[in-house]
């Protein structure tokens, strides 16, 4: 069996996807993972590794799965997914909460559909 290795250019690649898909800056992003923007650039160009511990505050922060960051396979990165490890970390009166968010998001679009 061939051994699968993270290429850092694609790794990169990966991460600035997801930053961009949540609409973040480089500084912004780099203060929720807890590194240097100078750093997270590096990453992002390929020019360095993360960590163990930065790719788990990514993942951490961003519900993205560790294997579509390293090896870009989007089998557990569906929106469920993500839901479902943010929710698996947070407490029972954050997740009532969050569901109160989705009931009525889901509520104001199902109306504003209908008219």
């Amino acid at each position: 069996m061939e051994e699968q290795m993270p290429n850092n250019l694609e790794v990169g690649e990966r991460i600035r996807g997801i930053r961009e898909e949540l609409k973040m800056n480089r500084e912004r992003f780099s203060e929720m993972i807890d590194v240097s923007d100078v750093f997270l650039g590096q990453i992002e160009r390929g020019e360095r590794s993360l960590s163990l511990k930065t790719l788990c505050r990514i993942v951490s922060f961003t519900g993205v799965s560790t294997d579509f960051i390293l090896f870009g396979n989007n089998d557990n990165n569906s929106t469920v997914h993500k839901i479902n490890r943010i929710l698996a970390k947070s407490s029972e009166a954050n997740i009532k909460y969050f569901y109160e968010i989705i009931n009525c998001s889901h509520v104001f679009f199902k109306t504003y559909k209908e008219n």
